[in-house]
């Protein structure tokens, strides 16, 4: 065993041999450690929450919407569409009507020939709308009939000063009358234009104590007439005479004479193109509407008046805003013609 050892033994001299490289290691793997923890916490704040919080709002607005139909219908709707949804092949659970299949609905509680039906049945004339006025609200009514008023009255005014350019036009224009310019006053009165024929001293319209015109006057009658003529307005004729006392015929008075040439006047009228149906009235007023209200002896107080009246005047307030077709409500009462009845019997020559 020794010279075994000693064989082995490298020589003297010689070198060793190297010594065999450790073989590698082999490459390190990553660790891994897998920890089980109880509950899901990340499951927690995931969507599932959002999708039963939808599905529980979706159900309250259909529960609410239901009530809210519920109480919007009535008795006989809600029973129709139960009949509609039902799936049984009834047609109708309503025992009123004729009963049965197709029986349908009756205006009655109970069957088809109640005798309540007649006290069931609207009454037309309760039906009918009515306008109530509440306390503090304007009458619109009344606040449109003033306002047609007031444009109605606005374009008289303007008619009526037409009227009054053109008869002292016609004057002007015409020899024979111009020198009856100072007989002929036109304004405006409340009850509409006026046209006044006025004596002066030294020219009188009448024969004196009498109701026969002289041809000057016929023919500024005629001259007015033929202006007037145009317009749609009513004519109010009214005589006046002075202070003077009538001294002639027995039973004749100022009444009598002033009325006798206010007829005189209407008829010189209407031979002038006046149409009659245009004569609202002729009237008489003898010494009671001087117009020289301090001097009742005055020529000028002898006079015609001829007054275009205002559609106010001769038709009721508000019949050109209801034409004709009536507004439900009494006739208001007239305006004061202004004039007053002649007494006694008149007299006409």
């Amino acid at each position: 065993m020794a010279e075994e050892a000693e064989d082995n033994k490298p020589a003297e001299g010689a070198e060793a041999a190297p010594a065999p490289a450790p073989e590698a290691a082999p490459p390190l793997e990553p660790i891994v450690k897998k920890k089980k923890i109880d509950g899901d916490h990340a499951g927690a704040h995931g969507g599932a929450w959002k999708i039963a919080l939808a599905d529980m709002m979706t159900a309250m607005m259909a529960f609410f919407l239901l009530m809210w139909l519920l109480n919007a219908t009535t008795e006989e709707q809600r029973s129709g569409i139960s009949d509609f949804f039902d799936p049984s092949p009834q047609v109708s659970q309503s025992t009123s009507g004729a009963g049965g299949m197709l029986g349908g609905l009756s205006m009655s509680t109970q069957g088809a020939q109640s005798t309540d039906l007649k006290n069931q049945m609207p009454n037309p004339v309760q039906q009918l709308p009515t306008k109530s006025k509440k306390m503090g609200e304007p009458d619109l009514e009344k606040i449109e009939r003033e306002r047609l008023e007031k444009e109605v009255e606005r374009r008289e005014e303007e008619e009526f000063k037409d009227v009054k350019k053109k008869i002292e036009q016609a004057i002007q224009n015409n020899p024979d009358l111009k020198e009856l310019m100072k007989n002929v006053v036109v304004d405006m009165t409340p009850e509409g234009l006026r046209i006044q024929i006025v004596d002066q001293e030294g020219a009188a319209m009448f024969a004196t104590g009498s109701a026969d015109m002289y041809d000057k006057t016929r023919k500024l009658m005629e001259m007015v007439a033929g202006v007037i003529k145009t317009m749609p307005n009513q004519v109010s004729v009214r005589g006046h005479t002075d202070g003077a006392q009538y001294s002639g015929a027995r039973n004749y008075s100022n009444w009598e004479l002033s009325s006798d040439r206010a007829n005189s006047s209407r008829m010189a009228l209407t031979g002038g193109g006046l149409p009659a149906s245009r004569i609202a009235n002729v009237v008489g007023k003898a010494d009671t509407d001087h117009f020289i209200k301090d001097k009742p002896l005055d020529a000028r107080n002898r006079r015609i008046s001829i007054i275009l009246l205002h559609d106010k005047m001769t038709k009721a307030p508000g019949a050109n805003a209801s034409s004709g077709k009536g507004g439900g409500s009494a006739a208001p009462e007239k305006p004061d013609p202004g004039y007053k009845a002649t007494p006694g019997a008149v007299q006409f020559p």
